[in-house]
């Protein structure tokens, strides 16, 4: 190429090689230089340029990050403001409920003279609304509508007239019969559950307990206690794995409502996992649970009397019979292999009424805590009475067996957890607490015992040493609990509508579920997947637990 305005001279013939002078070679080599600096100064105009739109690019990506910065924060600020719409929906809702409570109460007292009585035909004492004593247990009186005659105390007084007010009769059933029978299972149970309210963090509210013990490092407030041999109680630190790890659950959800029409006052989840049996009044429905639009139970028992209510209800482990006892003398013996499921015996004490039941690992000896304290011991195979442990002075409301079939463990009335030595016939051992004990279960595979208390505690003793854990997240009396099969967990659910997970043994909270009623009774099955509880709303509710 030439550079511009360059030509063969005139003197060179064609086809020959260019022949410059050394002054056209300068004005070539001059021309040529001039030519790459204009190419230079275009090319810096070009990156001049580029850079310009970059910087442009660049503040227009500052001014979107700001404006969806400023969109976020109106989200968020319009959640804000439905949160408190719905706080104040709430509040209206617990006002309303306390009025009606309010309401109820009055109506009672002009009703009885001034003064609450206890209003049940039920001779035989605890009452499955209340799975438990003279205070803990009238304060469930609304989900079942009765009040035992037995949880007005030994001296027929109320422990707590905060709970139900003072009765004003003395006690015993004879007291109890005609016209003061029982408020009806369909009276509003917003008039006796207080508080509608979900506080998801009631644990920032422990009673009674010193500012000091309110808190762990970090300013996070503390609902899981220490408690030394000396009575001292610390904040729990909670582990860097308590809620990670294999068989440690995220959450549970709900995937099915058994609507069995009377308050379910005992659920219990077959293995494999298939059928759930709910015990309410008067009889024990069996739902299929492996096809949850199943809308109806795939059978009825009729046990004990029409108005009496189921208060435990135990599998064999073949999953081919059921132990059923509540209310009445007699404990039905169910055969489900048969096509229709049948009574195949009964067994019979001298206690009016039955309110827990345990079974062998071998199948062979079934536990009854009975309403006069007694542990009922039963021989399965020749359906008699073998024994009876003798200890509570009230009657013992729950029961757990250790995994090797050598130790029982009792709760009762009289405030205490006893252990029995089941090769010896004998107590072990004994705690006594300030609270009437509802439930208990022990860790299938560690040295734990989980008790709940009508004092809405849970505690957590360890069974050959002295310390254990306390645990301040229900609000009102713990009505039943049950262990994992893994043992890592455990659940306990309330008066205060709540199902709790925790973790063994400190406590910490894993999940927790409000239902909408008080929760009366639970079970988990066997493979850990599965949890089913059953409620004063006359349902039972089947969650999933997530991993």
């Amino acid at each position: 190429m030439f550079p511009q305005g360059r030509h063969p001279t005139p003197h060179q013939a064609p086809g020959q090689p260019f022949k410059f002078t050394i002054p056209e070679s300068l004005d070539r080599i001059k021309e040529e230089f001039q030519f790459l600096q204009a190419q230079y100064h275009s090319l810096k105009l070009e990156c001049e340029k580029l850079a310009s739109e970059k910087t442009e690019m660049q503040r227009h990506y500052v001014m979107v990050s700001f404006l969806l910065s400023n969109i976020m924060c109106i989200c968020v600020l319009l959640q804000h403001q439905q949160q408190v719409v719905q706080a104040v929906e709430r509040a209206k809702q617990v006002t309303m409920a306390e009025l009606n409570a309010v309401i109820g109460q009055q109506h009672l007292s002009h009703n009885h003279g001034g003064a609450p009585v206890p209003l049940t035909p039920h001779p035989a004492g605890l009452h499955p609304s209340q799975l438990g004593g003279s205070a803990g247990l009238l304060a469930l009186s609304g989900a079942l509508g009765a009040v035992p005659p037995h949880l007005m105390g030994k001296d027929g007084g109320d422990k707590k007239p905060h709970l139900s007010g003072p009765d004003s009769h003395p006690a015993g059933p004879e007291h109890l019969r005609g016209e003061e029978r029982h408020l009806s299972a369909e009276t509003p149970l917003e008039i006796y559950s207080g508080i509608v309210g979900f506080d998801p963090h009631p644990h920032m509210r422990v009673p009674g307990m010193p500012p000091s013990l309110t808190g762990i490092p970090g300013g996070k407030p503390a609902y899981s206690f220490h408690v030394a041999a000396d009575g001292q109680m610390q904040p729990v630190p909670f582990p860097p794995d308590a809620l990670v790890g294999p068989g440690i659950p995220r959450h549970a959800r709900q995937i099915n409502t058994l609507n069995h029409g009377e308050v379910v006052c005992a659920v219990t989840i077959s293995n494999p996992t298939r059928h759930v049996y709910t015990g309410g009044k008067g009889c024990v429905k069996v739902w299929d649970i492996s096809h949850p639009g199943n809308k109806s139970p795939v059978s009825q028992l009729d046990c004990l009397n029409r108005d009496n209510y189921i208060r435990s209800c135990r599998l064999l482990p073949d999953g081919r019979t059921l132990i059923v006892g509540g209310e009445a003398s007699t404990l039905s013996i169910w055969d489900l292999a048969t096509p229709t499921p049948r009574i195949k015996a009964e067994l019979t004490s001298s206690a009016p009424a039955c309110y827990a039941l345990a079974i062998s690992p071998d199948s062979k000896v079934c536990f009854s805590c009975c309403s006069d304290g007694n542990i009922a011991v039963w021989d399965l195979h020749n359906q008699t009475l073998v024994r009876q442990f003798q200890g509570h002075t009230d009657g013992a409301s729950c029961i757990d067996i250790s995994n090797d079939g050598t130790k029982l463990w009792t709760g009762g009335l009289d405030n205490t957890v006893r252990s029995w030595d089941l090769r010896e016939g004998r107590q072990l051992q004994q705690h006594d607490f300030t609270s009437q004990i509802f439930s208990l279960g022990y860790c299938p595979t560690g040295e734990w015992l989980a008790v709940g208390m009508e004092s809405s505690n849970v505690e957590v003793l360890h069974v050959t040493k002295p310390d254990k854990y306390q645990l301040h997240l229900h609000e009102s009396c713990v009505l039943s609990l049950q262990f994992a099969y893994c043992g890592k967990w455990f659940v306990s659910t309330g008066k205060d509508n709540l199902l709790n997970a925790w973790r063994t043994p400190y406590g910490a909270s894993i999940f927790q579920s409000k239902e909408s009623s008080s929760v009366l009774s639970c079970d988990i099955s066997v493979d850990d997947k599965y949890i089913v509880t059953g409620s004063g709303d006359k349902k039972a509710t089947v969650y999933e637990v997530i991993y």
